[in-house]
């Protein structure tokens, strides 16, 4: 499991690890059952607080990505397809809205933002 963690990065260091962590798992780069490094291990890799690593794994738990056993430590759960389109979908909200307060700062028209779009997403789906 390959984490980076930028300090420049306005996000929170624990966000940081719960948006990559999740996109690894989103990608199938990691599978159903794969083991997660414990939280002591990681935050050592990282060079971060055991607190940090507990506060993104507590995440990724509450929002379905991983399961932790006492013990045992923390495995990718076995992710409902649903919840990784909703995902999916909330993402491309956050980037849709952030395209959008651009689009209005350079003046860009709805319509000319609808054109980029259908240009973009059909000219993507054919490469």
């Amino acid at each position: 499991m390959d984490i980076i963690i930028s300090n420049s990065s306005g996000e929170p260091i624990y966000e940081q690890i719960v948006s990559q962590v999740k996109a690894q798992i989103m990608s199938g780069e990691l599978a159903e059952g794969d083991a997660l490094p414990s939280m002591r291990a990681l935050a050592q890799s990282l060079r971060i607080s055991v607190i940090t690593t507990k506060r993104a794994y507590e995440e990724l738990e509450r929002d379905g990505f991983i399961e932790s056993f006492t013990g045992k430590g923390s495995f990718v759960k076995r992710q409902n397809r649903e919840l990784l389109r909703e995902e999916y979908l909330r993402q491309t909200e956050a980037l849709i809205t952030q395209v959008c307060d651009k689009a209005r700062t350079g003046g860009v028209t709805l319509e000319e933002l609808h054109e980029l779009l259908d240009i973009i997403y059909n000219s993507e789906a054919q490469d």
